[in-house]
């Protein structure tokens, strides 16, 4: 019965009236809803349990619309992986600048994803996905391969780095790795597994600082002249 029912959220965006915004637009947003209303329902029930019906309610649209935009759970989920995919993307985007010193552009590479992890949806987009994978890795894993083409921000600016001969790196991979643990250690775990509060913005210079420090002894093989 659901499926056949008109789409209330369009019926009533239609009936303001309003012409700013573009179909596309309006299309957009729906499936933003949609997807936002996934986290939190997966979140609630985890994926298994989870109900099209209850995300077509949080959504405040129709179960067809739901389908219009997602096939199922599965590509709702990984419309899921690819939202966090893209924050950690948009947050992280500082390129690689052979002419600076290293040591402030992996500061401020690290400060914006310190930044990032202290997002709240950021937070529950990682908590839903992490519940996941504890109890169907199989799938986590499947939906992270496809996305294994596309190479975390951290790791393309140590790739650079490297390639430069200004890091004595022979696996990014690995040394980005490295960092990942050094900052969620401080950022992220502490926060999804116990529920401590994010870091201030004293305690995220301070540790983006040291975790560079501690990296750049490693793997720099010169010291920069200044920074």
């Amino acid at each position: 019965m659901s499926a056949s029912m008109p789409d209330a959220t369009a019926d009533s965006t239609a009936s303001t009236g309003t012409t700013d915004d573009s179909p596309l637009r309006l299309t957009d947003r729906k499936r933003q809803a949609i997807v936002d209303a996934a986290i939190a329902e997966f979140r609630e029930h985890g994926f298994e349990v989870a109900n099209m019906d209850r995300i077509a309610a949080r959504a405040q649209v129709s179960k067809r619309t739901v389908y219009n935009h997602f096939a199922g759970k599965d590509a709702l989920f990984e419309a899921i992986v690819e939202r966090l995919f893209q924050s950690t993307q948009t947050q992280t985007d500082l390129p690689y600048q052979p002419d600076q010193p290293l040591r402030p552009q992996l500061i401020a590479l690290l400060e914006h994803k310190l930044g990032m992890m202290k997002d709240e949806q950021f937070i529950n987009l990682a908590r839903v996905l992490i519940a996941e994978a504890i109890h169907t890795p199989e799938r986590a894993r499947e939906m992270l391969a496809r996305l294994g083409t596309k190479e975390e921000g951290l790791t393309v600016w140590v790739r650079a780095a490297a390639a430069d001969g200004r890091l004595t790196v022979t696996d990014p991979l690995f040394a980005s790795a490295q960092l990942q643990a050094l900052v969620k250690g401080f950022a992220f775990w502490p926060q999804i597994t116990m529920g401590q509060p994010p870091l201030s913005e004293a305690d995220q210079k301070r540790i983006a600082a040291s975790t560079a420090d501690l990296f750049l002894r490693t793997y720099q093989r010169e010291p920069d002249v200044q920074g």
